[in-house]
C-alpha cells in the first residue's frame, strides 16, 4: 500500500487492513476452536494498528521479518489468505506447503521473509536481509517485527549492534505489549527498556501509542524514508495492549479483568473507528468494511478445509540435509 494523498482515504486504508487482520485471527481461533486447526495459535488481537502502520509504508519490493505471533505482519505486508489459511490448516496450498504452520508463515513474493517461533530469531535474519540489500546497491529496506520480550535475548543486541555499525536499511519494530508469553516484562528487564538500550547502540528510536492507527502511520512513514535515503537503522517502540491470551488455549485466566476491559474499549480498531466517523465517514460504510473481511476469510476457512493434504511423499523436500534426517549420514 503506497501513501495517499488524502488522509481520510489512508485512514480506511488503514482501517481495511486492520479490520482483515482482526478477521482472519478471529475465523482462526474459531477454526481452531472447532478442531479444525492442529496445533494453538498466536494471535494479535489488539495489535493490529502496529502492522498496519508500518506495513503501510513499505514497498513490495521492500522486506519484513516477524515473530511467533505474526499473521497480522504476514497479511498487511500482502501475502495471500488463501495461502495463510491453508497454511494454519496444514494443507499442500499453503504459503509453506502446509510444513510451517502458524509460527512460520512465508511469502517471498511480497518480500515477508518469514514468522519465527524462536523469541528474537527474526532480528539477525532481518540485519542479514538487509546487509543484503546493500551490498546489491538496492534502496529497498527491511521491516524487523518483535516484541518486548525480546530485547532480553542476545539476538537483539548483536543485531542492532551489527546494523549499527554497517549503516544498516533496517527499521526495527518493538511492539511493546508489556507481556512476554505470561510475565510482566517489566519484572524481568533491568533499565528504563528498549529505547534506551537502542539509542546506546547509536539507533535513533521514536515511541508512538501503538494503538494510534494514525499515529503509527505518520512516524513509520518518517522513519521508512529515513532508512530509504541510507542513514541506517531506526528502531520504532510502540506500545500496545494484546487483548488475548498468550495461544488459542490460553483462556488468560492470569490477567487482571479490569485491565483487559480498559484495553478492550481503548483497541485500536474502535479507536479508528471513531476518528473516521468523526470525520464524515458513513458508520454503514466501515460496517460494509467490516463485514467484507469477515466474508472474506469464511471463505477461505471454507476453501481450506476443503483443500488437499500434503503428499506423504513430499515430507523430505525443503529439508536442508536429507541425507542426516533419514539416517543416511
Amino acid at each position: 500500500m503506497t501513501r495517499i494523498g488524502d488522509n481520510r482515504a489512508r485512514l480506511l486504508a488503514l482501517y481495511t487492513t486492520m479490520c482483515r487482520i482482526r478477521a482472519f485471527e478471529e475465523t482462526a481461533l474459531a477454526a481452531h476452536k472447532a478442531g479444525e486447526i492442529p496445533g494453538p495459535l498466536h494471535v494479535s488481537i489488539g495489535q493490529e494498528a502496529v502492522a498496519a502502520g508500518i506495513c503501510g509504508n513499505l514497498r513490495r519490493d521492500d522486506r519484513i521479518t516477524s515473530n511467533h505471533r505474526g499473521h497480522g505482519h504476514a497479511l498487511a505486508k500482502g501475502a495471500g489468505v488463501a495461502g495463510m489459511m491453508e497454511e494454519l490448516f496444514g494443507r499442500a496450498g499453503g504459503h509453506c506447503r502446509g510444513k510451517g504452520g502458524s509460527m512460520h508463515i512465508a511469502d517471498f513474493s511480497v518480500g515477508m521473509l518469514g514468522a519465527n517461533g524462536v523469541v528474537a530469531g527474526g532480528i539477525p535474519i532481518a540485519v542479514g536481509a538487509a546487509q543484503g540489500l546493500k551490498l546489491m546497491g538496492s534502496d529497498a529496506i527491511v521491516a524487523c517485527f518483535f516484541g518486548d520480550g525480546a530485547i532480553n535475548r542476545g539476538p537483539f543486541l548483536e543485531g542492532l549492534n551489527w546494523a549499527a555499525l554497517y549503516r544498516l536499511p533496517v527499521l526495527f519494530v518493538c511492539e511493546d505489549n508489556g507481556v512476554a508469553a505470561f510475565t510482566a516484562t517489566a519484572s524481568v528487564t533491568a533499565g528504563p527498556g528498549v529505547a534506551a538500550r537502542a539509542e546506546a547502540l547509536g539507533v535513533p528510536t521514536v515511541s508512538v501509542d501503538g494503538n494510534d492507527a494514525a499515529a503509527v502511520d505518520e512516524a513509520a512513514a518518517r522513519l521508512v524514508a529515513e532508512v530509504r535515503a541510507g542513514t541506517g537503522p531506526r528502531l520504532l517502540h510502540a506500545t500496545t495492549y494484546r487483548i488475548t491470551g498468550h495461544t488459542s488455549t490460553d483462556p488468560a485466566a492470569w490477567r487482571d479483568p479490569a485491565a483487559v476491559e480498559a484495553a478492550r474499549a481503548a483497541e485500536p480498531i474502535l479507536r479508528l473507528r471513531a476518528r473516521l466517523l468523526s470525520e464524515g465517514v458513513a458508520g454503514s460504510t466501515l460496517d460494509i468494511i467490516q463485514g467484507d473481511a469477515l466474508a472474506e476469510m469464511a471463505a477461505a476457512r471454507s476453501s481450506a478445509l476443503a483443500a488437499p493434504w500434503p503428499d506423504p511423499a513430499v515430507a523430505w523436500e525443503d529439508v536442508q540435509d536429507i541425507g542426516a534426517v533419514a539416517g543416511e549420514a
